[in-house]
Order: structure tokens, then sequence, then C-alpha cells
């Protein structure tokens, strides 16, 4: 995984929240293998369950290593049984820009409900 392409990926994150409202709501990836998972995160509902707070899975970076010529990022959604489909009509990139974009713009309404 690209650590630069990572980094950009950590700083959309960091910026989808301004630092007042960030004990209520985060936007966090997780790294598993070399698919990204984008997560909404939000506080305990009742404290007395628990401190850990819930995370929504939001959408899915998938890296694919590069041929001699350079690698590809595509771009997932989870439907309501948690399986992943690629995204209609995003084409793969060569890096994760384009499509955090998409991401934002949520032009199918696929990503944030």
């Amino acid at each position: 995984m690209p650590e630069l392409q990572l980094r950009q990926i950590a700083r959309w994150c960091d910026r989808r929240v301004p630092n007042q409202l960030r004990d209520q709501v985060r936007v966090e990836y997780r790294l598993r293998g070399r698919s990204i998972t984008i997560v909404e995160c939000r506080p305990p509902f009742m404290p007395e369950l628990g401190p850990d707070w819930t995370e929504t899975r939001v959408a899915q970076l998938r890296y694919t290593p590069p041929p001699p010529d350079g690698g590809e990022w595509t771009l997932h959604w989870s439907d309501s049984h948690n399986r992943w489909h690629p995204a209609p009509d995003v084409p793969a990139a060569s890096g994760p820009g384009p499509l955090l974009t998409t991401i934002e713009t949520n032009p199918h309404g696929i990503f944030w409900t």
C-alpha cells in the first residue's frame, strides 16, 4: 500500500469533521490488506452499555498493486447485508483522490445515508 496515498486518505478523513464536533462524530479508516474501509464513528448511545463508539461502514477503497506501470484503486459500497459491490459508473483511478471526491459528493446516494 503506497504510504503517500494512505496519508492522503487519513487527511481526507480528518477534514470531514470540524474539531469542535469530534466528540459527536468522527470519520476514520480501517486498513486490512489492500482494502481501506471508510467508517463514520459515533459515541455510545447509552454509555452504561460501554465506552465503545459505533462504526458505520461508508465506503471501501481497494488497491491493486502495480504491474510495471502503476497500480489502481477501485471504489465499493456496502449493501444492507454488509456485502461490498463496485460503485456504479465510477472507473478505477491511479490514486484515491477521485474516489474520495465521489464518496464526498455521493452522486448515487449510496455512501452517506
